[in-house]
C-alpha cells in the first residue's frame, strides 16, 4: 500500500502562500485535511479506490467540520465509512486549548472588559458573537473533561522525582486586577516518564496555599515521592517538610545563583559567579567541597557578604549530587518545569489580563495536559534503571 503525504508539499505550500493572502491559514487547512485522508486509510487498511483483500470497510462520503485554531476557522471534511465506525482524536485532542483560549477571550467581551480587538478576534475565531448562555455551555463540557484529569487518581505508580514550581497571572477579581499564582507540579515515573499531576491557581504563593495543593496530590494517592526540586519559596519549604518529609529536598541551583546577585555590588567581577556556576558542573560532591573552599579563600575579602551567604545556603543546592551522574542535569534545578511555564507565559499572552479565576486555571490547565500527552508519546526523559542500582548499591553498602 502507499504511504500517504499528510503534509502538503514544497510546491503547493508555495502555491498556496503566493495565491493566497491567507496562506498559513490554508497550509494548515490542508495539513489537517490530509491527516483526516490518512487517519482513513489507517482504520480502512486501503487507499481511496484500492482493491485490496486487506480492505475492511468502504467509504462513504464526507461531512463539513469547523475547527477553530489561533490562525482562524478551518473548514475541513471529515471521511466516513458506511459502517460509520471511524472516527478521529483530531478535534478533541486539538481543540481543548483553542477552547479554553476562545473562552477566556469570550468571558472578556460578555463582562464587558474587552477591547474591540477581543471582540474582532473572537468573533474570527468562532463566526459569532458571544452571550453569556452561550459562555457557559461551552464551557461546561471543557472543565468537565479537564476537572476529571487533575482529579485522577495517582496511586498506580509511584512518582521519585517532583518539581514545583509557581507562575503569576493578571486576573481580574471584583472589578480589582491582581497578580494570582499558577501552581504546578511535574513527577517523573519509574518509566523516566515526565507527567503533569496537578495546576491550581492560588491568590498568592503562601505556606497554606502550597500545602492544600501538596495535600490534594496526596489525597490522589501521590507516594513513592523521594527528592523534590523548588526555589526558596519558604511557604513552599515548609509544604514540602510538612506533606512530604520523606523527601529529600533539592533548592534550584538556577534560582540560587540569581539570589547571589542580591548580595554583590552592581558593580562586580564577573568572574566570582562564573566560577560559582562552575560548581555544578563537577561530577561529585567531593570535588565541589574542595572548589567551594577555594572560591571562599579567593573571593572572601573583595565580597564578604557574598560569601557569607553562599557558605550559608550553598548546601541546599547540592542535593542532586545523591543522584545517579546521569540525572544531575535534569534534577537539579527546576527548568523543566520553567520551559513549561514560558510556554505557558508565551500561550497566555493574547489574554493578557484574565476575566477571574477559573478562566485562568481553565486555559493553564488545558495548555498544560498539551504539554503532557507530548511528553508521554517522546522517548523517556530519565533512564531510571540508574536510579535503580544506585539504591541497590546503596542497600549493599549498608549490609556490609
Amino acid at each position: 500500500m502507499t504511504k500517504l503525504s499528510v503534509a502538503p508539499s514544497g510546491a503547493e505550500l508555495k502555491a498556496i502562500l503566493l495565491s493566497d493572502e491567507d496562506g498559513f491559514r490554508a497550509v494548515l487547512q490542508k495539513a489537517l485535511q490530509e491527516i483526516l485522508e490518512a487517519e482513513m486509510t489507517e482504520a480502512l487498511r486501503a487507499e481511496k479506490g484500492e482493491r485490496t483483500a486487506g480492505r475492511l470497510a468502504y467509504r462513504s462520503g464526507y461531512y463539513d467540520r469547523k475547527l477553530v485554531t489561533r490562525v482562524g476557522l478551518l473548514e475541513l471534511r471529515v471521511p466516513q465509512d458506511r459502517a460509520g465506525h471511524f472516527s478521529t482524536e483530531l478535534f478533541d485532542r486539538y481543540q481543548r486549548s483553542e477552547k479554553a483560549l476562545v473562552a477566556a477571550l469570550a468571558e472578556m467581551y460578555v463582562q464587558g472588559v474587552s477591547t474591540r480587538k477581543v471582540k474582532a478576534i473572537t468573533e474570527e475565531l468562532c463566526g459569532h458573537s458571544f452571550s453569556a448562555s452561550t459562555i457557559s455551555e461551552a464551557t461546561a463540557k471543557l472543565d468537565e473533561g479537564l476537572r476529571a484529569f487533575f482529579e485522577r487518581r495517582l496511586d498506580e505508580e509511584a512518582y521519585p522525582y517532583l518539581i514545583l514550581d509557581a507562575r503569576y497571572e493578571r486576573v481580574r477579581e471584583g472589578g480589582v486586577i491582581a497578580s494570582q499564582a499558577v501552581l504546578v507540579a511535574i513527577g517523573v515515573d519509574w518509566e523516566g516518564r515526565r507527567q503533569v499531576l496537578g495546576v491550581e491557581v492560588a491568590n498568592r504563593e503562601s505556606r497554606s496555599s502550597w500545602r492544600e495543593f501538596l495535600a490534594g496530590l496526596r489525597a490522589r494517592g501521590l507516594h513513592g515521592v523521594e527528592y523534590v526540586v523548588s526555589d526558596n519559596h519558604a511557604g513552599l519549604k515548609a509544604a514540602i517538610r510538612e506533606i512530604l518529609p520523606e523527601a529529600a529536598w533539592q533548592r534550584c541551583y538556577v534560582h540560587f545563583l540569581r539570589n547571589a546577585l542580591d548580595y554583590l555590588p552592581r558593580k562586580h567581577d564577573d568572574d566570582c559567579l562564573m566560577e560559582l556556576r562552575w560548581f555544578y558542573d563537577r561530577r561529585d560532591i567531593g570535588e565541589v567541597r574542595r572548589d567551594i573552599a577555594q572560591w571562599v579563600t579567593k573571593w572572601q575579602a573583595k565580597y564578604p557578604k557574598l560569601v557569607a551567604w553562599v557558605e550559608e545556603n550553598v548546601e541546599e543546592t547540592l542535593t542532586y549530587y545523591r543522584l545517579p551522574l546521569a540525572h544531575h542535569k535534569h534534577m537539579k534545578s527546576t527548568n523543566m518545569l520553567e520551559r513549561l511555564n514560558q510556554e505557558l507565559k508565551r500561550r497566555t499572552l493574547v489574554v493578557r489580563i484574565f476575566p477571574n479565576s477559573a478562566s485562568c486555571l481553565r486555559l493553564t490547565r488545558a495548555l498544560a495536559i498539551e504539554t503532557h500527552e507530548s511528553w508521554l508519546e517522546a522517548i523517556r526523559y530519565l533512564n531510571m534503571e540508574h536510579l535503580k542500582e544506585l539504591k541497590k548499591e546503596t542497600l549493599r553498602a549498608l549490609a556490609a
